[in-house]
């Protein structure tokens, strides 16, 4: 017996153990079912499930549950990422509460400590997405730093430093002064600072009182200027043009250069070029052949190095022993002490407060800085160009369609790849070097050194590069590392390419993109036939989610509060094509009403005698209820497959939940109580067999998305042993002979009891009063009709009885049109009509008022323009509910006459 409520806590965990132990989540090989395969985006080894995670995780198991079941050999590929800075980040941060740091421990012992903690705390991800009921393949579980993941690494660089693919070259980097480490965009956060605009007087070389002036956010790189830059078409300074300036403080001539970098609307319209340290700057250097001084060191200190044999004496302009007192100092005091002596030479024209974007690291926070270093770098120019064609051609369609463009717009214009960082956790990248310099880049150290020693003539010392790769390069293989490569593997062949990508837009470019090129390469076949890409988890009101706003949500919690079933049916629920969700727990505690409302409707059932009929066929049954409610269990399939096909998650969830709440709870259920809780007859009979055949299709179509309550009802019920129902077939649609004449009558009757169910609430009719009701104009189908099911009607609608009305319309009667019938329900002598006409017509009256104060701010062009995209649209869906609500009174208003 079921018991009257189900307990989420008490059977998830227990009935996910019984899947994993059977094994119910691996793939076959040897099956002759057709592959269908999924690369899960590897989760960072540091990483708790957090929103997005929860979103394509569900996403991701909905589908291959679903394929699953349809008969699919299925492989849910897992894994996690080593996450290089992240899990470097998290071992220094142990290391410091020991008051000890990888530098004292040295870098083997450092690199025992991460494999100790990943050992130990490193699988916490994996423990979260099982509580989530994802289905992956566990058995096949993969590490970025695995053996044979590495292995592919090794085998990836080789080649493509062999085919001139990868190569060293000096150029600017993103560069994190905390860990000392080059690091890539994805890991960077801008966030808004608010700082000044110095105005700095620049002297003119050779013109006594000349000078020109520059507006900068940061003088403290002013000591690494090379140029000034002025737009080639501002009249200002078009005779300043070939000419030099004398750059305060260090005395150095640097030129005035004409570029269209330079903004004349902005700012005085010079602007002081580093090229080391901006990366724009970095390429007005490169097309004017600058030189590029570094002044900041990898802590972000002052260092003179490449500058302090330029340092030259200016009466009243520069003196080298103050540039000389900079050295060593943080950027921060740099700046201090140069804008305080700038002010006291003169050279500080102005202060003027100013907001800017500061780009910081994801990982540590420290500010990120632009630095000019050798790094190792891949030419992705020549590997996106099949890529490009790939999408083009077809071969990879990207769901919705609209991010095709964002694809083609980031290939068509991308940079070298800066694939080294200098970090000890992660792959080691296999280049030696001899002691003049020389690079061998090999398979191991004993590769390495038979290149030198055919290359010298002799045996030499090597030493390895320090660095380590960037972790993408090595997730970029994740779809054919995975399966064995760079062997031959059966599992490659047989499941690669992948059906689908999963994965959030933010990822395109620095995933997505990458996992293209590369198996396009070495596999000559692209990683996956469709992209799928979800929008983000915002929050109830559609803001971005952050600490700094306390808006952010643990899907940890909601899974404790209100059970996995209910979480993953929202997340569905709300995810349409091309759009964000707006999440709050408020949703989630709707959508548990929904496994509540399954459970209860499963104990009636139960109560009511309905079992499995074994051998039950639905295409031969009579009774019209029968064939009405199995007409619209196969309508649900089709559309439940439809839009799984279309990836359209959010209309999935929709033609369930309007299926089994609206059509099997709400009608069919109240239809048959009277049935069921009379005598028996066949007719009780055969409706109990067609309730159990219908439940049974409720829960195979349910599974994908709400597999613990489905498979828990699915034993409890005894359709099979517990866990095996995500091993059932995938319910097909059914065609029943005479449906469309019970689809017909069932709906007539559906629409009759809800009209009068309108009216009796717009009325304000209590419950405890039954009211007659009246046909005018009726046919005889329609009498025929109420007759049969006057009892039925009498109960649901609260119908004292139906009678057939010839002459006018009785005073104080309230009407509703049905078809070609006009229902009257004469209520003077039920409720105060004059009463219900006054609450109406206010409840009008204030509706009206609302809408157009409403449509004033809608109205209103400055609030469009300044405000928040998620006000604005909160406030354009409030207009649409209170149109709704001041239509339902005027239609109410008009059923008084």
């Amino acid at each position: 017996m079921l018991s009257k409520t189900f307990q989420a806590n008490d059977t998830e965990a227990q009935l996910y153990e019984t899947w994993e132990t059977e094994g119910r989540f691996a793939a076959d090989p040897n099956s002759k079912a057709t592959p269908f395969t999924i690369m899960i985006p590897p989760p960072n080894v540091t990483g708790t499930l957090h929103m997005g995670h929860a979103l394509t995780m569900t996403l991701q198991d909905t589908l291959i549950r679903w394929k699953r079941m349809q008969g699919r050999d299925t492989l849910w590929q897992p894994g996690t990422d080593h996450a290089g800075i992240a899990t470097q980040l998290v071992v220094e941060r142990q290391l410091a509460g020991e008051n000890t740091t990888r530098q004292e421990l040295g870098r083997e012992e450092f690199l025992n400590r991460v494999w100790k903690w990943k050992g130990e705390s490193g699988s916490g991800i994996t423990r979260q997405l099982r509580r989530l009921g994802s289905s992956l393949d566990w058995s096949r579980e993969r590490f970025t730093m695995d053996d044979g993941l590495s292995k592919a690494v090794k085998e990836v660089f080789v080649t493509l430093y062999r085919e001139k693919l990868i190569y060293r070259d000096r150029r600017l980097v993103n560069w994190d002064p905390h860990f000392r480490t080059a690091i890539s965009d994805l890991e960077v956060e801008n966030k808004e600072v608010r700082g000044n605009l110095w105005h700095i007087r620049y002297p003119v070389a050779d013109s006594e009182g000349e000078s020109i002036v520059v507006a900068t956010t940061r003088p403290e790189t002013m000591l690494g200027d090379t140029a000034v830059a002025v737009h080639p078409e501002d009249e200002r300074y078009k005779v300043l043009v070939g000419r030099f300036v004398v750059l305060p403080l260090t005395g150095r001539r640097i030129p005035i250069v004409a570029d269209t970098y330079s903004d004349p609307e902005k700012g005085t319209g010079a602007v002081k070029i580093t090229p080391a340290h901006d990366f724009n700057d970095f390429e007005v250097g490169k097309r004017h052949d600058l030189p590029m001084l570094t002044v900041l060191d990898e802590g972000a200190a002052v260092t003179l190095a490449e500058i302090e044999d330029d340092l030259h004496t200016v009466d009243g302009l520069a003196d080298p022993a103050f540039v000389r007192g900079l050295k060593g100092k943080s950027r921060e005091d740099a700046r201090k002490a140069i804008v305080a002596e700038l002010e006291t030479l003169g050279y500080l024209v102005e202060i003027e407060p100013h907001t800017n974007q500061v780009p910081h690291a994801e990982r540590g926070g420290a500010v990120v800085e632009p630095r000019l270093t050798t790094q190792w770098y891949c030419d992705a120019a020549t590997l996106a160009g099949p890529a490009i064609e790939a999408v083009e051609k077809g071969d990879v369609t990207f769901v919705p369609r609209q991010w095709e463009n964002t694809f083609f717009a980031w290939m068509r214009d991308i940079q070298p790849w800066c694939i080294s960082r200098q970090l000890w956790w992660g792959h080691r990248i296999p280049a030696w070097y001899s002691p003049d310099g020389a690079v061998f880049v090999g398979y191991d150290d004993a590769d390495a050194k038979q290149q030198a020693k055919a290359h010298y003539g002799e045996d030499v010392e090597l030493t390895q590069d320090e660095d380590v790769l960037d972790t993408w390069f090595s997730s970029a293989l994740w779809p054919f590392s995975t399966l064995g490569w760079p062997e031959k593997t059966p599992d490659l062949a047989r499941y690669y390419p992948t059906d689908v990508l999963v994965t959030g837009f933010d990822i395109i470019f620095f995933w997505v993109a990458r996992m293209m090129m590369m198996g396009l390469h070495f596999m000559k076949d692209v990683p996956f036939r469709t992209v799928f890409i979800h929008g983000l988890v915002r929050d109830e009101r559609g803001q971005k989610m952050s600490k700094s706003k306390g808006n952010g949500i643990d899907p940890l919690e909601l899974l404790d509060q209100y059970g996995a079933d209910a979480v993953r049916f929202t997340i569905c629920a709300l995810t349409g094509v091309g759009r964000d969700l707006k999440f709050g727990p408020k949703r989630v505690e709707d959508h548990r009403a929904f496994v509540t409302k399954l459970w209860n409707a499963s104990r009636f059932c139960e109560m009511n005698g309905v079992k499995p009929v074994e051998g039950f066929d639905p295409s031969t049954v009579q009774s019209p209820l029968g064939r009405w409610i199995i007409f619209e269990a196969s309508k649900a399939i089709s559309e439940a497959t439809s839009a799984l096909e279309a990836y359209r998650f959010d209309e999935y969830a929709g033609a369930c939940y309007r299926f089994v709440w609206n059509r099997f709870c709400d009608w069919y259920l109240e239809l048959t109580k009277p049935l069921f809780s009379g005598d028996t007859t066949p007719e009780a009979d055969e409706l109990r067999a067609v309730t159990a055949w219908v439940l049974e299709t409720i829960l195979r179509l349910l599974q994908p998305i709400m597999p613990f309550v489905t498979d828990t009802l699915w034993h409890e019920f005894g359709y099979g042993p517990r866990g095996e129902l995500m091993g059932a077939t995938w319910p097909a649609p059914v065609t029943v002979p005479g449906a469309e004449a019970a689809v017909e009558e069932i709906d007539w009757l559906t629409r009759f009891i809800s009209e009068i169910r309108t009216v009796r609430s717009e009325m304000n009719v209590p419950p405890s009063r039954l009211s007659p009701v009246l046909l005018k104009d009726a046919s005889a189908t329609t009498q025929d009709r109420a007759t049969r099911w006057k009892e039925t009607i009498g109960r649901m609608a609260r119908v004292s009885e139906i009678g057939v009305l010839d002459g006018d319309v009785p005073k104080g009667s309230a009407q509703a049109v049905l078809d070609e019938a006009t229902l009257v329900l004469p209520l003077a002598d039920i409720i105060d009509l004059d009463a219900e006409r006054a609450r109406l017509a206010k409840e009008l009256t204030k509706a009206e008022g609302e809408i157009e104060k409403t449509e004033r701010k809608l109205g209103n062009a400055d609030f469009i323009a300044r405000g928040k995209p998620e006000v604005v649209e909160e406030t354009r869906e409030r207009l649409v509910t209170q149109q709704g609500d001041r239509d339902r009174l005027k239609a109410a208003l008009a059923r008084l006459g």
